[in-house]
């Protein structure tokens, strides 16, 4: 009896529409501190994005909006629910299949940039192709388109020391969109740059969506959120909020 009402609780999962590229039901992340203590850093949460979609994720610190980007991007998994990544049930893989998955899946934009410091622009934009296994000759080609459609065609043999701090995030969004991901996940992606660069940046990310890119977009800054045309509040683990962007 116990196999069966487990057979038909697998049959009870059912996977969002083609034109869902994120859904998650019921994402419940729930760490253990020790002599009996958990704590409990998303609660729930249920979530639709679709395809093209330009969305931000805003909460204050500690309100669940990072472990929500790490159950996005594949970096972690979740203690209970559901995610599907482009129609796939990805909360349900290890961390092999993980891993291929944000490889082909998803492009991600950080910060710190997180660029290999000896290594040139074009090797830095191939990374992802090499872990992918596609031959050289292709892998130089497609870095190069990539980092020509963000404008740094003309500083690809430049390490990350001779370039700017925007010159750098545009190599990183270049090897974001190198292996054409389905979604580019951006985590506080002007945090360490000035506002005028800050805006150059997201006015790259605007013509991004515009070529049809999904993009999410992890951030505490109002200003930057009110890039997107959607905004989804996080607060104890939990949406607060989810709003359409009248500007937008």
């Amino acid at each position: 009896m116990a196999v069966d009402v487990a057979a038909m609780s697998q049959t009870t999962i059912s996977a969002p529409p083609p034109s869902c590229m994120i859904a998650t039901d019921d994402l419940w992340k729930t760490y253990d501190m020790g002599l009996e203590q958990q704590v409990h850093a998303l609660r729930g949460i249920n979530l639709r994005i679709e395809r093209n979609a330009y969305v931000a994720i805003m909460g204050p610190s500690g309100s669940g909006k990072s472990t929500l980007m790490n159950l996005i991007g594949c970096l972690d998994t979740p203690s209970k629910g559901q995610y599907w990544l482009n129609s796939q049930l990805v909360s349900e893989l290890d961390d092999d299949e993980l891993a291929r998955i944000r490889n082909k899946e998803i492009g991600f934009v950080f910060q710190t940039f997180n660029l290999l410091a000896r290594a040139t622009a074009l090797h830095n934009v191939e990374l992802p192709l090499i872990y992918a296994g596609i031959p050289a000759a292709e892998r130089a080609e497609r870095a190069q388109d990539a980092l020509k459609a963000v404008g740094m065609e003309a500083r690809m043999s430049h390490k990350p020391n001779e370039l700017s701090g925007g010159q750098r995030q545009r190599v990183a969004i270049a090897r974001a969109l190198v292996n054409r991901p389905s979604i580019i996940l951006a985590d506080e992606p002007t945090g360490n740059l000035d506002s005028q660069t800050g805006n150059e940046i997201m006015a790259l990310f605007d013509r991004l969506h515009g070529e049809g890119n999904t993009i999410v977009l992890v951030t505490h800054e109002h200003d930057i959120a009110e890039y997107a045309h959607r905004v989804i509040y996080i607060k104890d683990g939990a949406i607060e909020k989810d709003e359409i962007n009248p500007k937008r």
